[in-house]
């Protein structure tokens, strides 16, 4: 694995041993730590943590939460000085990273006493492809799953006559909708922030283009579809309705939508209850929609979301092994995942366990159209990853930087990243 420097790696390997890591302790019971990295998710986490030791008391679940960066530093130290917690959340950016090092335990056996097939009845294709490391197999069960809406400002629609988005919305009428708010009200209309999952990669795949090929060894930045969606995207800072990426180094999307500054961006379902819970002022002024979709598609009926998901893990090795195994497995099942949901901060993985999140914002008083959720899982795309990923991504976004600011021509900027991405995953592919 990537070292880190070894003093730093000592501090934190000492730090971890006596805070993360399982043991038994003088009340007989057995003590595991369950790193995560989102406060908005604890209340949730600790309740699947007490009804499984409801059901075991001999057990003890201390939730522990941390800052998205330092989470990941604590971790790549804990696998280096094998002090893993002994549960913890496993995103999609870094799941092909740790099984490749062999740092995670493989749970694709751990239902076949209950059905061999457990996994591909309860979950998603996309919620499994999520869940699985560089072989194919399993590497954590599966814990939610989610898609990217479009929010839109009711009053700035409202303000400039524009209808509200639709299931028949395209891009051009977003293109329309802008131009009429910008010039109705001052404010920004789309604003298209340069990012993946929340951004571009949408696009891309509402045009019938790709981020990578098909069995994920090529980049798909020499396609039309992609190449098509990239001018569409990146041309759209050149509008007066549109900030440029210069403004989004100071100010995010969100922050500008919740300010009133710009009437749409795309948001991720998992930030819906923050978003509701943080800006009480702006409850009633806003709702969500479908993404709309690509007019002309080179391929595909012009529909895509990008859909994610993490996964619960546990070290490969340790002590409390066989223990962690067993609370995961107890986080896969309908009961786990039903209380998970009933928080609102995230839908639950396991089919059929969706609902609790809805209710969530309705018996909170919450008003959004959270049913474009459930139809663009119709037609989500699993979240783009390969093993050559943490290499090629921040060139991508230089290269992309570099495109909107000017400084490198479009067609010049794709063959660049095209290079990129196929330069780092073939080295990958020969390492292997």
């Amino acid at each position: 694995m990537k070292r880190i420097p070894r003093a730093a790696a000592i501090a934190l390997a000492l730090t971890l041993l006596l805070s993360l890591c399982g043991c038994g302790a003088a009340d007989g019971k057995t003590h595991l730590t369950f790193q995560i990295w989102d406060v908005y998710q604890r209340d949730s986490m600790a309740a699947i943590c007490q009804a499984y030791t409801a059901k075991n008391p001999d057990v003890v679940i201390d939730v522990q939460v941390t800052s998205w960066n330092e989470y990941w530093t604590k971790l790549e130290a804990a696998a280096e000085s094998n002090t893993m917690p002994d549960i913890f959340w496993m995103h999609t950016n870094q799941i092909l990273y740790y099984t490749e090092f062999g740092k995670l335990a493989d749970v694709t056996s751990l239902y076949d006493d209950v059905d061999p097939d457990y996994y591909e009845t309860h979950f998603s294709d996309i919620s499994i492809g999520n869940a699985q490391g560089f072989d194919g197999r399993m590497y954590g069960v599966p814990k939610d799953k989610d898609n990217v809406v479009l929010c839109y400002n009711k009053e700035m629609f409202d303000a400039a006559g524009v209808a509200y988005p639709d299931e028949n919305w395209t891009w051009d009428d977003m293109v329309s909708a802008s131009e009429n708010i910008h010039a109705a009200t001052g404010k920004y209309g789309f604003m298209a922030y340069n990012d993946d999952q929340m951004g571009y990669w949408n696009f891309v795949y509402q045009a019938g283009g790709c981020i990578l090929n098909e069995d994920n060894t090529q980049g798909g930045f020499d396609r039309e579809g992609t190449r098509k969606a990239m001018d569409f995207y990146i041309g759209m800072q050149k509008t007066d309705w549109c900030p440029d990426q210069t403004y989004f180094a100071e100010t995010t999307p969100q922050t500008a939508f919740f300010s009133e500054m710009g009437a749409m961006f795309l948001e991720g379902n998992w930030n819906l209850w923050n978003d509701m819970t943080s800006f009480p002022d702006m409850q009633g002024k806003w709702d969500i929609a479908r993404l709309p979709k690509c007019p002309d598609p080179v391929q595909g009926d012009g529909r895509a979301t990008i859909s994610n998901g993490l996964c619960y893990s546990t070290a490969a090795h340790g002590k409390t092994r066989d223990t962690a195994l067993d609370v995961i497995k107890f986080f896969g099942t309908e009961e786990a995942q039903n209380i998970a949901s009933s928080y609102g901060a995230a839908i639950s993985a396991y089919i059929g366990t969706e609902q609790p999140y809805f209710d969530a914002f309705t018996d909170a008083g919450y008003s959004l159209d959270l049913e474009v959720l459930n139809d663009q899982f119709a037609y989500g795309v699993q979240s783009v990853n390969n093993s050559a990923r943490p290499k090629w991504k921040a060139p991508v976004l230089d290269e992309l930087n570099k495109v909107y600011n000017g400084q490198q021509d479009f067609e010049a900027g794709m063959d660049n990243i095209q290079r990129i991405i196929n330069t780092e995953t073939a080295k990958k592919l020969a390492d292997a």
